[in-house]
């Protein structure tokens, strides 16, 4: 037992030593047996820096460039309403939210006009955002499923093309789930733009026409020929 309360007293004053006393404030930094996260060999923004010749941290733009994956807007924000490849704001409407009231809508808004140009974005967007999960093919059949358990969902399933199922997933629904997430899926919102989200489920939709055509022109399996009778 002796050596029971000397190990106790040893570990109590180890724990009180590295945590201290509730209330107790040192004028020295806490000692650190890992670096805290703030305390990184780097710049921050809005700082001054002696690195670069001007002082400042934060760097410019080269002038006359612009991010990739964007482009110049179409009108000023002032000149009136017109859909922005670059549109993250959030909205009270069917365009931005996917919602009519306390309902998901079903069908495009009317910023939206279907064109093979959306499709094509739409496509481009869901190769870069949703084809690592729900595959190339939106079967969920994505390389993700490969190294995880996760079931993602098959878009070209009954639950999303066929209205009168009860799993049914209008337009604005899937548009809701892109923005917020759903289960085990993240938001997307902060990462896709309104319009390209509208362009995701007008793609998503072509992925289940071209889905119910391939089964419709899939040659029905061939009747396997009766074994002959035997004496």
């Amino acid at each position: 037992m002796k050596y029971f309360f000397i190990s106790f007293i040893f570990a109590a004053l180890i724990v009180v030593g590295f945590a201290g006393f509730r209330g107790h404030h040192f004028e020295d930094p806490p000692f650190q047996i890992f670096n805290d996260m703030k305390h990184q060999a780097k710049v921050k923004y809005q700082q001054p820096s002696e690195f670069f010749a001007d002082g400042n941290a934060e760097r410019h733009p080269i002038e006359g460039t612009m991010p990739m994956g964007f482009e110049i807007p179409k009108k000023p924000a002032n000149a009136g309403f017109v859909p922005q490849d670059y549109e993250f704001s959030h909205g009270t409407g069917y365009y931005y939210t996917g919602r009519m009231g306390d309902y998901y809508g079903d069908g495009f808004p009317q910023e939206i006009k279907i064109t093979p140009e959306l499709i094509k974005r739409g496509r481009e967007r869901f190769d870069i955002n949703c084809a690592i999960c729900h595959g190339n093919a939106g079967n969920g059949k994505g390389i993700f499923t490969k190294y995880s358990t996760v079931v993602p969902a098959d878009l070209t399933g009954p639950g999303f093309d066929d209205a009168t199922n009860a799993a049914y997933r209008p337009d604005g629904k899937i548009f809701s789930v892109i923005t917020n997430g759903w289960n085990q899926m993240g938001p997307y919102g902060a990462n896709i733009a309104v319009q390209d989200r509208w362009a995701i489920v007008a793609f998503v939709r072509t992925l289940e026409m071209a889905s119910k055509n391939a089964a419709k022109a899939a040659p029905a399996a061939a009747t396997p020929a009766p074994a002959p009778a035997t004496k």
